[in-house]
Order: structure tokens, then sequence, then C-alpha cells
């Protein structure tokens, strides 16, 4: 069963802030965004077999804020004037590090993102991950790794999620695919890499 917005569980450590950035800053960045960001298409491994993503992703930071995922390993690009800008505007309101951007491009219904957790070693234990919606309102997943029950969100533009404590140790998330005819979405979640020297093992 999928629930929606209103009966979420109080496992599901998750804040959501509509229209954090107002409709004229989200049109900008959005925007800037797009024209300046160096997008990539990339594989991911899963199960043993490579595949293709289904977006275009880029990988942003501080120069050691090295991140590796489904057998991927992302060396960041230095940040741009449009992400540092988000950056310290959402360590300010939110009171929290982040030393990196991992920025996804859906240009369609097509595009999509499979269910995971973000719980790789350095991203830490319960990470605080800051996602940040432009463009197209598009719906997006949690489901609970044990019991499989779901919870849907539907994310617009300049839409805030932060996601935080247990939350990737208990739940999977996922933006599904879509027969609608949809215009581009742009996600950007800025995180914290903890250097593998200070990672416990």
């Amino acid at each position: 069963m999928t629930h929606l917005f209103k009966d979420l569980p109080k496992d599901l450590d998750i804040q959501i802030v509509e229209s954090f950035f107002s409709p004229a800053d989200s049109d900008r960045f959005f925007e800037n965004l797009v024209n300046e960001t160096e997008f990539e298409s990339r594989n991911i491994k899963l199960f043993g077999k490579t595949y293709k993503q289904p977006r275009l992703i880029a990988w942003y930071g501080d120069s050691n804020a090295i991140y590796s995922y489904s057998g991927d390993t992302h060396t960041p690009k230095a940040w741009t004037v449009t992400l540092k800008h988000i950056q310290i505007d959402l360590e300010k309101r939110l009171k929290h590090k982040f030393n990196s951007v991992l920025l996804n491009l859906y240009k369609d219904g097509s595009h999509s993102m499979g269910l995971h957790s973000d719980d790789e070693k350095e991203l830490g234990l319960k990470p605080t991950i800051a996602s940040l919606s432009f463009g197209e309102t598009r719906p997006f997943r949690f489901v609970n790794k044990k019991t499989k029950e779901a919870f849907k969100l539907e994310l617009s533009h300049g839409d805030l999620l932060v996601m935080k404590g247990k939350t990737q140790e208990l739940y999977k998330h996922e933006l599904p695919k879509s027969k609608k005819k949809l215009k581009p979405r742009l996600n950007l979640t800025y995180r914290f890499i903890h250097s593998k020297d200070s990672i416990s093992l």
C-alpha cells in the first residue's frame, strides 16, 4: 500500500519545506545550472551487470569529497558559483555542513532513479542529505526495507526535502518512471563526504 504525505510514519525522519526557494530564484537556479553544469551519462553496476543510468548526472564539491556507489567512483568537479551560493544558503538555514552535491537531470518521464539507500560508508552514520527539486513536479517514493510499505510525496519547483536520522538505514527511495509527457526536472542532493581516513571500518 502506498500512503500520501500526510500519513508518513514517525521513523521516516524527513523534513519537507515547500518553496524553500521562491519561484523567481528557482527559475534562475534551474536555468543557470542546466547551462553551466557538465552533465554526464554514466553506467551503473547492479547485481553484476552494467547498465546505462536513465538520467544525466554530475558530481561537484570540495576536492577531497570523492564518492563511490554501485561500482562507480566520482571525483568532484570544482564548485560553480551557483552551486556554492546554494551550499552556503543551505548551511546557514539548516545549520549543517555540506561539502559536495550530486546533480541528477531527468529530461522526461522515461528518466528515473531506482530504489536505493544513500548508505555508503563515505556518508557516515545517520547522514543528513538536503535534496532540492527544480523544474517538473515528480512523485518521490519511500519504501520500508522490512515491511515493504510505501509512502509517496510530490516534489515541486523549489521544494526542499531533508533526509536524516535512520532514514537511509530503514528506507529505500526512488523517483519512478512516468508515461506522462513531462518537462525536465533537476535534483540537487547536498551531502557531507567523510574522508577514508576518518571512516571507522
